[in-house]
């Protein structure tokens, strides 16, 4: 099974607490650095009372293995790191990041769209059971990337996928549209009208 192909478009989501938004365009791309897909986003919200705001590019195989990607705060702060598709890690500079060997995705705090990535990638079904991954986790307090467990197990293929984590003290049922995004993000996020 697989999900139809990606054509250009914008969604956007809004948390379910708070202020805030994250605006994303995501399409088919061809550059020399071999990426096939760009998300483009711009997130804005607070975390315990701090605001931020937070833009990010990442570039994707056409497999939906991660390339590449940039965060930057609008007060400057910036992490750039770059992947050869199947989890290893190294900063712009080419120091590479053994600590993230094996770490295919990315999860970026505050955005439902970064767990579309595993799910289109994988291309689970009810019958695979259910997948462990980790992470590349950014949290925008810090911008300090940890290695992060996950899982993504398939209830319904191409709607409805189940992301826990590794403790299993938080899961959540993802809805996903015909292009395999998050719809909505239940407790924390929902998908607005454009």
């Amino acid at each position: 099974m697989a999900f139809r192909p990606l054509l250009p478009t914008t969604v956007r989501w809004r948390p379910l607490e708070g202020d805030g938004l994250e605006h994303l365009t995501i399409g088919p791309i061809d550059v020399a650095t071999g990426a096939a897909i760009r998300a483009c986003g711009t997130i804005i919200g607070g975390r315990d009372g701090s605001p931020y705001g937070v833009f990010y590019h990442i570039d994707c195989t056409a497999d939906w293995s991660v390339l590449s990607f940039t965060i930057e705060t609008t007060d400057g702060r910036r992490l750039a790191l770059l992947s050869d598709g199947k989890g290893h890690w190294h900063t712009e500079d080419g120091i590479a990041l053994p600590q993230f060997d094996g770490c295919v995705d990315i999860d970026l705090y505050g955005s439902p769209f970064t767990n579309s990535l595993p799910i289109h990638r994988l291309e689970l079904t009810p019958e695979a059971g259910t997948a462990k991954l980790s992470m590349l986790y950014v949290p925008f307090d810090s911008f300090v990337p940890v290695r992060d467990g996950q899982r993504y197990t398939c209830i319904t293929p191409e709607k409805l996928y189940r992301y826990a984590a590794e403790d299993r003290a938080f899961t959540v049922e993802l809805p996903v549209d015909a292009d395999g995004l998050v719809i909505d993000y239940p407790i924390y996020f929902k998908r607005v009208d454009i």
